[in-house]
């Protein structure tokens, strides 16, 4: 085989740094949208982006030749650096440090989309902090020593 053929879906989950420097909702779709061309530039294939305020959803493709860490390093670090452009009131907006990320197979990809396409539907019954819960113990991760923003 003298090609290398690699389709790998993961929902990344990534919150800002503090609660109290939030996105502001008219800048929402924006924000997305430069996440997306961000997604493109790296050779991504970003198939849906939402979130709230305080936290971002991305389902993507991995693009062939990155880690994990480097693509949503790169997505960050390019998205805080636009934020910080957008508005005066962003100029200490900063990500957390961490993330969260889940494969996703191609028979379930509608159904996280959906999710991630009704993020404002979720939240009136689930906090950021409850929902990311949720996703951990779905996932089977231990969330006893979880160090969540505030």
């Amino acid at each position: 085989m003298g090609n290398s053929l690699v389709k790998v879906s993961v929902h990344i989950i990534f919150h800002v740094k503090s609660t109290g420097n939030v996105i502001k909702e008219e800048h929402l779709a924006r924000v997305f949208s430069f996440i997306g061309g961000t997604i493109r530039a790296m050779e991504g294939c970003a198939y849906t982006i939402g979130g709230m305020p305080d936290h971002i959803h991305i389902l993507s493709s991995l693009p062939l030749t990155m880690s994990i860490a480097d693509f949503v390093r790169t997505i960050k670090a390019n998205t805080s650096r636009w934020i910080k452009g957008l508005d005066s009131s962003y100029e200490n907006f900063k990500w957390q440090e961490g993330y969260a990320a889940f494969s996703v197979s191609e028979s379930n990809k509608e159904a996280v989309t959906a999710y991630i396409d009704n993020q404002a539907t979720h939240h009136r019954k689930y906090t950021t902090h409850e929902e990311f819960m949720l996703f951990l113990l779905k996932n089977g991760i231990q969330v006893e020593n979880i160090i969540y923003p505030h």
